[in-house]
């Protein structure tokens, strides 16, 4: 009862609502949305390919940047690790005669007071110097590898969300081409039910059906703007106009973190050890002192050095050896890292490829052939409408399941590439 109920209020509601669209269906809303209108001084939208994306965010991602300026930094401290002690200017003054004023003359200065100027220099021992320089540039070499590994992780990020794109925009153009379609389909079910061979119930359940296909294409349109947001935020945002896009299709390309940061660390932890050790050795100070004593002038050379009866530097030394056995174990868990990275992107490209291969093999033929045969029985009377609305969302979801592997085919693939280190960066 409750059922027959509520169609027969809809037969009565929805006629009055639906005869304005007897004559022609409404046109479909453009792709940017009616609420937000392009500006009139609004250029031609910007079109990028892969390429050109992955050296833009090369150039402009602002993470990266900072990532960089760390070696600037680093180079800066190399400078300051080879730089020698300044030597020490000292001077003093003795015997002045500040409670006898009467005695201030100049025999007095020249005969009873004494004046004393001299320079000191630290000499280091055990090549400091050339350590600190060499641990300083080991430790610019591991930047320079993280920021490399850096570099490849964003090009891999690009790339994947290059194809987000690419897949917004070809499920766009799959739901433009489905409501296109079965636009058609309610005009032509409309004149059917002019003619009498169908019901008005089973036309009120066709252009319901639309309602669908429009949520589709909003929908779409909607992950698409996303999408190119996302992507403009890894590019940065200054490198790009706000109506760019991008240039490429959804494709099925046949199958023909970081190592070398790791091993640099070992060699920065090694060198650090070595300054460990340098810096345990005493460095010797040598004064020279000009003196002028009751009218004679006289030179004195001081020498000082430190006893290494307490203080060795050994707790730094021994702080420095557990470094480089760290330095290793990271060194080994980043090539095994490598390694599980390695297999499991290839492992995925694999899975993804026997998926197309699935679809390719036949399945998105004999699903766009049965939606083509049932939609040609049921314009001619020769099929029910449940068999057509069923072999319609069929191939939709066929065809929106081959472009989602394809998507995940190319990420795949750009994985390996990252894995492996095999994409060159432009």
């Amino acid at each position: 009862m409750r059922k027959g109920l509520a169609w027969a209020i809809a037969l009565l509601v929805l006629p009055a609502a639906l005869s304005a669209q007897k004559q022609k269906m409404p046109p479909l809303p453009p792709a940017a949305g009616p609420a937000i209108p392009p500006p009139p001084s609004q250029s031609a939208p910007t079109v990028i390919t892969l390429g050109e994306a992955i050296r833009l965010a090369l150039q402009h991602n602002h993470a990266l940047q900072a990532a960089r300026s760390t070696i600037l930094q680093n180079q800066a401290q190399e400078v300051t690790a080879n730089l020698r002690p300044n030597p020490t200017l000292q001077w003093d003054t003795q015997f002045l005669p500040i409670f006898q004023p009467s005695n201030f003359t100049a025999d007095y200065f020249e005969n009873d007071a004494q004046f004393d100027i001299g320079v000191s220099y630290l000499f280091e021992r055990g090549k400091k110097r050339q350590h600190r320089l060499q641990a300083a540039r080991d430790q610019t070499a591991v930047t320079r590898a993280t920021v490399a590994d850096n570099e490849r992780t964003l090009t891999f990020n690009v790339s994947q969300q290059f194809v987000n794109v690419l897949l917004a925009q070809s499920t766009l153009d799959l739901a433009k081409q489905d409501y296109d379609s079965f636009l058609k389909t309610v005009e032509i079910s409309e004149d059917r039910f002019k003619a009498g061979d169908m019901s008005e119930g089973d036309l009120l359940k066709i252009k319901l059906q639309l309602l669908q296909f429009q949520s589709d294409v909003l929908n779409a349109n909607l992950a698409k703007v996303q999408a190119l947001a996302a992507l403009r935020q890894l590019l940065g945002f200054e490198s790009v106009g706000d109506n760019f896009d991008v240039q490429g299709e959804l494709e099925y390309q046949p199958m023909h973190a970081d190592l070398q940061a790791a091993h640099i660390s070992v060699t920065a932890a090694q060198s650090q050890e070595s300054l460990a050790e340098a810096n345990g050795k005493r460095d010797l100070t040598v004064a020279f002192d000009y003196s002028h004593v009751g009218g004679v002038n006289s030179g004195t050379f001081f020498f000082n050095i430190d006893l290494p009866i307490f203080d060795r530097n050994q707790g730094e030394i021994a702080r420095t050896r557990y470094a480089i056995s760290q330095s290793q174990e990271q060194q080994s868990e980043a090539a095994e890292q490598v390694m599980s990275d390695v297999v499991n992107a290839y492992e995925g490209l694999k899975a993804n490829d026997q998926i197309i291969q699935l679809y390719r093999s036949g399945y998105l033929e004999q699903a766009q052939k049965s939606r083509d045969i049932t939609e040609y029985a049921y314009k001619r009377g020769a099929a029910s409408l449940l068999d057509f609305l069923d072999s319609e969302r069929t191939y939709r979801s066929n065809q929106l399941a081959y472009r989602q592997a394809l998507a995940a085919y190319m990420t795949a693939l750009e994985q390996t590439r990252e894995a492996v280190g095999t994409r060159s960066l432009p």
